[in-house]
């Protein structure tokens, strides 16, 4: 971290903390990539199906989920490229076993970092950018001016289309006949070249999905995770963020330690000053 986000963060120290929510609530139902087992939730026990002798009860859920559903973070093991994983590791010798021995979702160490929210829909002007839009890095360079603050190493880029808006609306959040929204190869490079340690968006996959064609390929995953190493966020939700004007903040992110996984729902949350 530099001293110029350190003074930053100091800052908002400084000024006393509130904490604003960057993720999309858990339920069953809720907008999932078909790539994914989805999530469902329901009570295995409910108060009354046993009581203890003073009278007490309990109840309790059984969860089931993929781990790259709702608001999550990719493992470097997610992603490989002619067989290869980020730094050149052998993907089917390091998934032999049914866990990744090397680059799993339990060696992505809690990211405590300066946060950079990339607005990019309200850089344009529109609450939310059209479906299969293609995010440019003219657009990040016009949203940092905006913002007043460029992604420097170490930082996490978040970039905001407005389509966590849809999320109620799993049809149209998913866009699988008219196109998602996202950043295209070229903006991967420049946030690389940037030096930043993770990057996210408002959307169910970190790439453009253009109308009609799903996820046939993921250029943006592949310079991301395996030519770079940085790690990826999705399903964020930064509305709350941008109502509120937050440009540059503390953000708090701590994956699931699931050994040997591909990916881990979070909790992101912006720290900033009261």
């Amino acid at each position: 971290m530099t001293d110029t986000q350190t003074s930053a963060l100091l800052a908002v120290l400084a000024k006393g903390l509130r904490t604003v929510e960057l993720g999309q609530p858990l339920f069953t139902g809720m907008p999932c990539s078909p790539n994914h087992p989805g999530f469902r939730m329901t009570l295995a026990r409910r108060h009354g199906d046993m009581r203890r002798p003073d009278g007490g009860s309990s109840s309790n859920e059984l969860i089931i989920t993929g781990g790259h559903v709702g608001t999550h973070i990719d493992a470097l093991a997610h992603v490989s490229h002619e067989g290869k994983l980020y730094g050149g590791v052998d993907a089917d010798a390091a998934q032999r076993g049914g866990v990744f021995t090397e680059l799993g979702v339990d060696q992505v160490p809690p990211l405590v970092a300066r946060a950079v929210l990339l607005d990019v829909a309200g850089t344009r002007g529109v609450d939310v950018l059209e479906p299969g839009y293609g995010v440019t890095v003219q657009d990040l360079q016009d949203a940092a001016e905006r913002a007043g603050v460029l992604p420097a190493p170490g930082d996490v880029a978040l970039v905001r289309t407005g389509w966590a808006r849809l999320f109620a609306d799993p049809e149209t959040y998913q866009g699988h006949l008219s196109g998602v929204p996202g950043v295209t190869e070229e903006v991967a490079e420049w946030l690389a070249g940037q030096g930043v340690v993770a990057t996210g968006a408002d959307t169910t996959a970190y790439e453009r999905i253009p109308p009609g064609e799903g996820h046939r390929t993921m250029p943006v995953h592949r310079v991301l995770l395996v030519e770079h190493g940085i790690y990826i966020m999705e399903h964020l939700n930064l509305e709350q963020a941008a109502d509120q004007g937050l440009t540059e903040f503390l953000i708090v992110v701590a994956p699931l330690r699931i050994v040997g996984g591909t990916g881990s729902p979070i909790r992101p949350i912006a720290v900033v000053g009261g």
